[in-house]
């Protein structure tokens, strides 16, 4: 996937990391999914959690009493942008709404004052440890596969994918377009960037939530940046010359040269300077929207999983390796959303998503990584009850919707508590997978909603308690709990 000299960056980096380490540990924590699976909301409310003793049974340092200070500081990148959780958290108990998606890629560092869990090692220091968060938008992720695909495989590929019944409706004009262009012609600029603009539509109404359609590289289509309007953007993929490669100077020829461009300013730095420096990861999915949207898009939602975890770099290096390659040694798979379905839901989520990476996580384990599926909400919106109707017990989750969800007729203010019944996931995660012939149980829809952030409550001293979340604990334990004893 890299080059030799992208692997010589990756080493002096690694180096450097591991030396800094000698005088400050440090566990660089990379928080991926892909786009709105709550990657800010996760780590807000992790960072929250920690810096006001939240409540978290299952984070053995801090249900033991063994966390002495928590603490941000400056972190350790100067070019990159500081993850602004202040403003989030202000956002999510002020305004008691989500915060914005990631539009770039951020950082913040979070420092762990703690007593060790060893009697001999509590009589020399006390410990420390920082944590390194790195926040990127989703579409980045999808970038990742493309290292390793040339133009024809890329180009290919794409098509394909429009091709596919869920979505020949959304492609069409792409495709069409494409049918009226021939890649070996001379190079027009004017062709160039409406067929490019015609695939980045088409990209776009993919991601719609109707669809929920989740392989949708280039990602940076989807989200240009101070890059829109470049020729490194300014592609699209085109089917292959008839006769051996593109003529030179053509519009194939010219759109490969630029497809390269954009591994090459894009995709590789990304690649090299951030995600090659992980030691843990946690990978964030939001299974729901893609149940759903029907076979099609969990199919989907497969696949890119497991694109994305292929680019990881799991397993357990020697001290001697460490110092030049890094490993990413655990990896948690977190189905977010948790909080809307009831507990009695919940395992069966968990298969889903277990389902969904499973080829993956295979290869990750033979590798020595360890590797989770949980689910979990970050943030608790909701809480349990029970009702009954016509007779029947049903269990619901009761929440403030947004304002505007709906569901059937029902439009909601935004202001109103409701109770609803969010459906059943089925007992054998498989019927939602189309098989080789395309077979496959379109589940009963989730009664889906996106609901307020919760109003957190105050005690009599007037001490305003932590994010309230499911598993969020669990999900700390995995990624730093062995770090901190």
């Amino acid at each position: 996937m890299t080059s030799f000299a992208d692997e010589a960056r990756i080493a002096f980096d690694n180096l450097a990391d591991r030396t800094s380490d000698l005088f400050n540990p440090t566990l660089r924590l990379g928080v991926t999914g892909l786009s709105r699976a709550g990657k800010t909301v996760f780590i807000s409310a992790l960072v929250h959690n920690l810096l006001h003793a939240g409540r978290l049974p299952l984070f053995s340092p801090q249900a033991s009493g063994r966390i002495a200070r928590t603490y941000l500081e400056e972190q350790p990148d100067d070019a990159v942008p500081r993850f602004q959780y202040e403003d989030h958290i202000a956002r999510l108990l002020d305004e008691r709404d989500w915060p914005n998606s990631t539009r770039a890629i951020s950082e913040l560092r979070l420092t762990v004052e703690f007593e060790s869990a060893s009697g001999w090692s509590r009589m020399f220091s006390r410990g420390r440890l920082s944590i390194d968060i790195v926040d990127y938008p989703g579409e980045w992720l999808l970038d990742l596969p493309l290292i390793g695909k040339d133009f024809a495989a890329f180009s290919a590929e794409s098509i394909q994918r429009a091709k596919l019944p869920g979505r020949e409706a959304i492609a069409g004009p792409f495709l069409q377009l494409l049918g009226e262009i021939d890649p070996n012609a001379a190079m027009d600029e004017p062709t160039a960037q409406k067929l490019s603009r015609a695939f980045s539509a088409y990209l776009t109404a993919a991601r719609a939530d109707n669809t929920a359609l989740s392989t949708l590289p280039p990602g940076r289509f989807l989200m240009p940046g101070d890059l829109e309007g470049s020729p490194a953007l300014t592609f699209a993929p085109l089917p292959p010359a008839t006769d051996g490669p593109y003529a030179k100077n053509s519009l194939g020829a010219v759109l490969d040269r630029r497809y390269e461009a954009y591994k090459t300013i894009v995709v590789k730095p990304f690649f090299r300077d951030h995600f090659a420096r992980l030691d843990r990861q946690i990978l964030l999915v939001d299974a729901l929207q893609a149940i759903n949207a029907g076979p099609e898009a969990v199919r989907d939602l497969e696949i890119a999983l497991s694109d994305i975890l292929r680019c990881f770099r799991p397993g357990r290096a020697s001290w001697l390796g460490s110092l030049l390659t890094r490993r990413i040694d655990r990896i948690l798979v977190a189905a977010t959303k948790a909080d809307h379905l009831h507990r009695e839901s919940h395992r069966r989520l968990e298969a889903i998503v277990r389902r969904l990476v499973e080829g993956a996580v295979k290869r990750a384990d033979f590798s020595g990584a360890d590797t989770q599926v949980i689910a979990m909400a970050a943030v608790r919106a909701t809480r349990e009850a029970r009702i009954e109707d016509n007779g029947d017990d049903l269990p619901v989750i009761v929440g403030v919707p947004q304002a505007g969800e709906r569901i059937g007729g029902e439009t909601f203010d935004g202001r109103t508590e409701t109770a609803i019944f969010p459906g059943d996931l089925p007992k054998d995660p498989t019927s939602l997978f189309m098989d080789m012939d395309g077979h496959a149980t379109r589940a009963d829809p989730i009664r889906f909603v996106r609901f307020r952030p919760p109003k957190l409550e105050r005690t009599q001293d007037g001490l305003t308690l932590s994010l309230p979340h499911i598993r969020l604990d669990r999900a700390l334990e995995f990624l730093m709990g062995d770090r901190l004893r």
